[in-house]
């Protein structure tokens, strides 16, 4: 009698997923380590490059001014990022329905992804007025982030079986029978792809119209931190700066990917380990 085949030995699939997860963490120590041994090692003055240990530090420390600089980017990008999701899916889902409405506006989105924020935001500061800059953030952060979603988003509709659509159409679905229960499901991998990336886009967007900006006062976020640290030369801020900036870009791709992971774990090749 012929052994089980490698494909149905699962008993080593718990072993491979822990040295998925570890194998960054692993990476991530020794760089850690290595970055910390060097600084101390050839006494590299702090503000020229602070060891991980004072970056820690400083973020304990100094969480009074970090803390509310943290918070409006992050508002910032969660608002950018809803608003982007909601309005990218739903104006995916008019293109879906008519070609020509598509053919008339798909375009214009494609020139507001591809021109570069720095250009487009001095011209939004102009028109919203520097007096409301947390709109200003928020749009400069949604026009990045809106654009993956509607363009995945109307990829997945599109791809829904041929077979599929005319079968629908033989039974007498409605439009909104045919979104609900072929399209949406179809595309609803594409769409988390784009939210995906979208999330990550959405901080990307926040912290440059800050940059742009210069942002003070209340509406002063993590990148107005950077600059003003950066103007007094003080490294381990700017540093701790930057890190909160890495920790919520890898913690809204990890929540996203979760989300992905659960709606799709039963049904699609994606998910399925």
């Amino acid at each position: 009698m012929a052994g089980p085949s490698p494909e149905s030995d699962t008993s080593g699939w718990p072993l491979a997923r822990a040295a998925r997860w570890m194998a960054p963490l692993v990476v991530a120590a020794l760089a850690l380590g290595g970055w910390e041994w060097s600084v101390q090692h050839w006494e590299v003055p702090h503000f020229i490059l602070p060891a991980p240990s004072r970056i820690v530090a400083t973020l304990i420390e100094r969480r009074d001014e970090l803390g509310p600089a943290w918070a409006v980017t992050l508002r910032t990008t969660l608002s950018a990022f809803a608003a982007a999701a909601i309005g990218g899916a739903l104006l995916a889902a008019v293109f879906t329905s008519s070609r020509w409405i598509e053919a008339s506006l798909f375009p214009y989105a494609i020139v507001l992804q591809v021109t570069p924020l720095v250009a487009v935001a001095p011209l939004v500061m102009l028109w919203i007025g520097m007096e409301r800059l947390p709109l200003i953030h928020l749009v400069c952060a949604w026009i990045v982030a809106f654009f993956p979603v509607l363009s995945n988003t109307a990829v997945g509709l599109r791809s829904a079986d041929r077979g599929l659509r005319e079968l629908f159409q033989l039974y007498g679905a409605n439009p909104w029978q045919r979104l609900r229960l072929l399209l949406a499901p179809t595309a609803l991998p594409y769409c988390l792809a784009g939210l995906r990336i979208a999330g990550n886009l959405s901080l990307v967007g926040a912290v440059v119209a800050e940059f742009v900006t210069g942002a003070v006062g209340d509406e002063s976020g993590l990148a107005s931190l950077i600059l003003t640290s950066q103007l007094r030369t003080d490294t381990p801020l700017m540093f701790a700066a930057l890190t909160l900036v890495s920790l919520t870009g890898i913690a809204i791709f990890f929540a996203l990917s979760g989300l992905s992971y659960l709606l799709l774990r039963r049904w699609h090749e994606s998910a399925i380990q």
